[in-house]
């Protein structure tokens, strides 16, 4: 992903919350987010490279990964979405796998990355400047190309909506609370440039790249994606999908327990496309054949 904000252990219900955006060229072939019965797994597939950039099992164990955007990016024996999918796959605790990870941090580009045990803790880990591993602390979070709450705009911004929100949100999450964290996620107002990041892409990049919602003709926002995980078992995944206008292209709704999932409404009654059920034909995405665009950053 390239922005999202994180509610850990601040509301009475809901011990974890994410909001985020996954901006990545609209030709890069991906399945939309299911629970994939091979593996235990929910959320998106990258096709071109077979990782994921966000997922969830029913347990409740979660993963997340973002890019660290520091100039022209750089190529790397293994795809940082390769890390999600180890995680979920994995038994083991969080930090037990974080620190086995280290080991072979170097063969991924940049990374941000958040764990979260099936009840467990939540760690942000980085193997930039030789590697960081922290437990996060209980409250509101943000993070996107740089380390865990780094004060930009967006993820400001994000963070911000996501904390009205919370104080709206009841036992379940309801149609309010997803439109409007959708549309803090759509949001394009781009931050000015005295509060703009200096990652080496140059002022122009910078200013596109600085909104929530990315649109960059070939590259930008390619969905949106809502994770909740209640204290009692109950979890909730979310994905809205764009296409390279920046029009909706597709909804999942999923939601579970710690025995399994079922593709459901419940908790997001009328939450769909022009008011229609989602079909199994909504559940899978077209990839749309774009022109490339030079000099954009790495995946998130």
């Amino acid at each position: 992903m390239c922005v999202l904000a994180l509610a850990w252990r601040c509301h009475p219900r809901f011990d974890l919350v994410l909001a985020g955006n996954r901006d990545e060229f609209h030709d890069r072939p991906a399945r939309a987010a299911d629970f994939d019965s091979q593996t235990g797994i929910i959320g998106g597939l990258d096709l071109q490279a077979g990782g994921r950039w966000l997922g969830l099992t029913a347990g409740g164990r979660l993963a997340v990964v973002t890019n660290v955007r520091r100039g022209a990016p750089r190529t790397a024996p293994a795809s940082r979405g390769a890390i999600v999918e180890a995680f979920l796959r994995s038994r083991e605790p969080a930090a037990t796998w974080l620190a086995r990870l280290e080991a072979g941090q170097a063969h991924y580009a940049p990374f941000n990355l958040l764990v979260a045990d099936e009840g467990g803790g939540l760690f942000w880990a980085s193997n930039v400047d030789g590697g960081r591993r922290q437990e996060v602390e209980p409250g509101l979070h943000g993070l996107s190309n740089a380390a865990l709450d780094t004060p930009w705009p967006k993820v400001l911004r994000l963070r911000e909506r996501l904390g009205r929100a919370l104080r709206g949100l009841g036992e379940e999450p309801d149609r309010r609370f997803v439109q409007r964290m959708l549309a803090a996620l759509r949001s394009r107002r781009p931050a000015a440039d005295a509060a703009l990041p200096d990652t080496g892409v140059g002022l122009d990049r910078e200013r596109a790249l600085s909104a929530t919602f990315v649109r960059l003709g070939a590259y930008g926002t390619r969905c949106s994606s809502l994770v909740l995980r209640r204290d009692d078992g109950r979890w909730w995944f979310i994905e809205q999908r764009y296409d390279a206008h920046g029009r909706p292209a597709g909804r999942s709704l999923l939601s579970g327990d710690r025995h399994g999932p079922r593709r459901a409404r419940a908790g997001c009654r009328g939450l769909t496309d022009n008011g229609r059920p989602p079909s199994a034909g909504a559940l899978h995405e077209r990839p749309c054949r774009s022109r490339r665009l030079p000099q954009l950053p790495a995946p998130g």
